[in-house]
């Protein structure tokens, strides 16, 4: 059978670079290979649409194995990682119920979120009752001002339980910048502060106390590059700070817990999570710690909040699902997926069981688990780990230059750029270069959802007033959010707008520009009223009146807008507001007879709408 396959694969001869080019050039009958087929991306780089062997000869990511210096393959000889779920703790008999609950249904590691002023010794040992600290991850989050504290009553709680510390595990998220990136509010003394922890943290060697909260940069939109190029500064800053106060570099190396975010960029994320661990075994290397595990990364991934939407929120699921795949495939050390619901209220039973067999199926029926690094020799996730690893780094290296990581946060000038992703980001949005389906393409007509929006915001202090910002905090208003302000005005105001498709015409062009127009008018809430066609103009401007139009959009041909545009717009009379799908030729001289509403593929799709919605009385 295998020289069967030998003669088999024989028959087809090789076919160089040259070759596959000048058919795709042929192909493309005189379109710029270019600007047709190169994907212009946001993170400092292009990509090709196809990619040889050639593309990665002599590239270091080939070189290693898994569980080997430089770990681009994986700090590990497997791919196992812990399914985390999150509990916010108000009652802590209830919390502890629900972790033991949790732990019967696929659960490894457990997240406690605990206000600051609840952290005791009493509490700490009812939520923990039961549970057995050597078989389950723990991880806490509380105020920093407490970090030290949980860590002692931790450390007196294990030692009474009688266990072996060493095989205690889990992390308590001290987080020094948290303060200006999130609330921004200077951080001072935090060197000091975070000696004390790290100091504290020695008495539980299986625990990080460090944290590297890169996902406060996905969460507000930062492009991939930039997440990676930051957490990687925000880990060396500690690296930096605490080993100049004294510590060597295996003991800070060891404690920091990398907590990085996940975008629905399926590849790209797998890749940034592969050139994360290589470019941070190196920046600890030149530390020059005496264990080469010092410069192992530990990476918790939880899936993207900027891309989460309130309008047909099932989709979440989707978007959640191929984030999980890409860290699981990239062989993260665990992983949160957040339930589908979490932008519009606190998630229930339903949607948090959903989030757990998003991971389980990935693990017990897609078997990812069993294969390390299965992209490894990919060509194209190769040159994508070794093109992110080189704008993150030539990003780090910046920050670095203009004096770390805490003097860059300190000014705002990485909030700032990260917010001009934003900004960037949310204009892709308006104009569909980034879609987000059911919010700016494919809207569910008929979906209302003022009525399941539920407050859930809260001080993360545990109370009280944060202050004021001295320094400019992160943006996190997910990439939806002017969508969805934009359909919830529609909806509570009470006027629904009657958009009516007023079809004629070349019978596939009308429907094409039918339903590009029905999608578009509905992102805003409107109802819309399509229609199969009309012999005249005249009869669709009577049948739009006895609708209720309020906005009539003449659906047709490029070359027929020239008789019908005119014809329609006379007929109209100013009772409704009158568009043009499309951006046909003769569009000058429709404008010089005073039709000047287009839309097109080209149309910012918001600020449209928002001019229509200051038109028709909606707020």
């Amino acid at each position: 059978m295998a020289e069967l396959k030998e003669k088999l694969f024989s028959e087809f001869a090789p076919v160089s670079t040259e070759e596959w080019m000048a058919k795709i050039t042929a192909d493309l009958k005189g379109v710029p290979f270019e600007k047709k087929l190169v994907w212009k991306t946001g993170e400092g780089f292009n990509v090709n649409p196809f990619y040889r062997a050639e593309d990665i000869e002599g590239l270091k990511t080939t070189e290693s194995l898994p569980g080997e210096f430089p770990y681009v393959r994986g700090t590990k000889k497997d791919n196992d990682w812990k399914v985390r779920q999150n509990i916010e703790v108000t009652c802590f008999k209830g919390a502890n119920e629900k972790a033991l609950d949790l732990l019967t249904k696929g659960v490894t590691s457990l997240g406690f979120i605990i206000k600051g002023d609840e952290v005791s010794a009493e509490n700490i040992a009812t939520l923990l009752d039961g549970i057995c600290p050597e078989a389950v991850e723990l991880n806490f989050n509380t105020c920093n001002c407490k970090a030290e504290k949980l860590i002692g009553i931790l450390e007196y709680y294990l030692k009474g339980k009688d266990v072996d510390l060493n095989k205690c595990f889990g992390s308590v998220n001290y987080d020094p910048f948290k303060k200006p990136l999130v609330k921004g509010k200077e951080n001072e003394n935090w060197v000091e502060a975070a000696s004390a922890v790290l100091k504290a943290g020695q008495a539980l060697p299986g625990y990080k106390v460090l944290a590297v909260n890169g996902f406060y940069f996905n969460n507000a939109g930062a492009y991939i590059t930039q997440e990676l190029g930051y957490a990687l500064a925000w880990g060396n800053e500690l690296m930096a700070k605490l080993t100049e106060a004294g510590f060597s570099a295996d003991e800070v190396g060891k404690k920091i817990k990398f907590n990085l975010g996940i975008s629905s960029n399926y590849f790209m994320e797998l890749a940034k999570f592969r050139a994360a661990r290589w470019l941070w075994a190196e920046i600890v290397a030149a530390y020059n710690p005496e264990c080469k595990c010092a410069c192992k990364m530990n990476v918790h991934a939880q899936t993207s909040e900027w891309n989460m939407t309130i309008y047909d929120a099932h989709v979440n699921l989707l978007r959640s699902q191929t984030e999980a795949m890409s860290a699981a495939l990239a062989g993260v050390d665990s992983i949160t997926v957040r339930p589908f619901d979490k932008t519009y209220q606190t998630p229930d039973d339903f949607s948090e069981r959903i989030a757990r067999n998003q991971q389980l199926l990935l693990k017990e029926e897609c078997h990812l688990d069993k294969v390390v690094d299965p992209s490894a020799g990919s060509y194209y996730v190769e040159v994508l780990t070794n093109s992110l690893a080189e704008v993150a780094w030539n990003l780090f290296l910046e920050v670095e230059d203009k004096g770390g990581f805490g003097a860059e946060v300190a000014n705002g000038n990485i909030q700032n750029a990260v917010n001009a992703s934003n900004v960037a980001r949310k204009k892709a949005v308006a104009t569909r270069r980034e879609i987000l389906l059911g919010s700016n393409q494919f809207p569910n007509f008929t979906e209302v959802a003022a009525g399941k929006i539920k407050e859930t915001a809260s001080c993360c202090c545990g109370g009280g007033s944060c202050g004021e910002a001295t320094v400019t905090p992160l943006d996190f208003s997910r990439g939806a959010s002017e969508f969805e302000a934009l359909r919830l005005a529609t909806e509570k105001s009470g006027k629904t707008p009657n958009v009516f498709m007023l079809t004629i015409g070349n019978l596939s062009m009308r429907i094409a520009r039918s339903q590009f127009s029905s999608n578009f008018f509905a992102c805003a809430g409107y109802k819309v009223i399509d229609n199969l066609g009309f012999e005249t103009v005249e009869a669709g401007v009577e049948a739009a009146m006895k609708a209720g139009a309020q906005i009539v959009v003449l659906c047709s041909s490029d070359d027929e807008y020239a008789e019908y545009a005119p014809a329609a717009y006379k007929a109209l009379a100013g009772r409704a507001e009158f568009v043009v799908a499309g951006a046909p030729a003769c569009m000058e001289d429709l404008k010089a007879q005073g039709i000047d509403q287009f839309i097109n593929v080209k149309s910012n799709v918001l600020e449209t709408l928002k001019a229509f919605n200051a038109k028709l009385g909606i707020a």
